[in-house]
């Protein structure tokens, strides 16, 4: 019996530590923004399954969140009016530019009303822009994901729920890059992300959440208003709008974890 309730009290523990359920949530005044990738179904033995949310628990994601009384804005509409929002504010963002962002998530989004924001590669194509962080990860299996083509993110950029934001030219490892290369990735898919979809683009996320003191600087100045990181928590009332933190959203959590990141802006203790 001694055993029994140690491995319970053992088990109970962990799951404490895994959670922290217990802990009072942050304030709720202060918006949460979540970060996520694909929408779709697990790939058996995929490295990347972290990055792709089933789309029966997407729904069930943002399902919860619009019962629960969540305001849903941008991220232009989050900078532009930080401080102002009703509790519960959130933004959902999207990086890469997945087809599955189309083809799973807005339905749903639709369906519930809630706004998102997509940041968009522009050279985004069979590249398996994995490796440009960690050279061994060249199994292709970001190249091989469908991509948006350049109609479907208009589509989406008019459809009154979606802002594109830009995640760079190439998602490029700003960390190897000059500052020439830099100013190059920072300003070009501005640039042509605007002419294609006809309106600013004010709203940047690094890729990798790879960058340095030279990129927020030069992402100020290549006009971006507002840019997010993969740091994860939840900002304070008055944040660095350059350096946005975000809630991962995994492809593995429950709907108990996606409750406690929410309400707390991270992952247990």
């Amino acid at each position: 019996m001694i055993y029994i309730f140690i491995f319970l009290l053992v088990l109970m523990i962990a799951f404490s530590l895994k959670y922290a359920w217990w802990k009072p949530a942050v304030d709720w005044k202060r918006p949460r923004v979540l970060m996520y990738h694909m929408v779709r179904e697990h790939i058996d033995g995929a490295k990347f399954n972290k990055l792709r949310v089933k789309p029966e628990e997407f729904e069930k994601q943002v399902a919860w969140m619009k019962a629960e009384g969540f305001y849903f804005v941008t991220m232009h509409e989050l900078q532009q009016n930080w401080g102002q929002h009703p509790e519960k504010t959130v933004a959902i963002t999207f990086d890469d530019g997945y087809l599955d962002n189309l083809e799973n998530a807005y339905p749903i989004l639709e369906k519930y009303q809630a706004k998102a924001t997509i940041y968009v590669v522009v050279d985004r194509h069979d590249r398996d822009w994995s490796t440009y962080k960690k050279a061994h990860h060249n199994s292709g299996e970001l190249a091989r994901e469908p991509k948006l083509n350049d109609e479907q993110v208009q589509y989406l950029a008019h459809s009154g729920l979606v802002e594109i934001g830009s995640h760079t030219l190439t998602h490029a490892n700003l960390d190897k890059l000059d500052d020439a290369g830099c100013v190059f990735e920072l300003t070009e898919s501005k640039k042509q992300l605007e002419q294609l979809i006809g309106t600013s683009v004010s709203s940047f996320a690094y890729p990798f959440g790879i960058y340095s003191n030279r990129d927020v600087c030069l992402a100020k100045e290549a006009g971006y208003s507002n840019a997010v990181t993969t740091k994860e928590g939840i900002d304070g009332l008055s944040p660095d709008f350059m350096q946005l933190q975000r809630i991962k959203i995994s492809g593995k959590d429950s709907m108990l974890a996606v409750k406690c990141r929410l309400k707390l802006g991270q992952r247990g203790l």
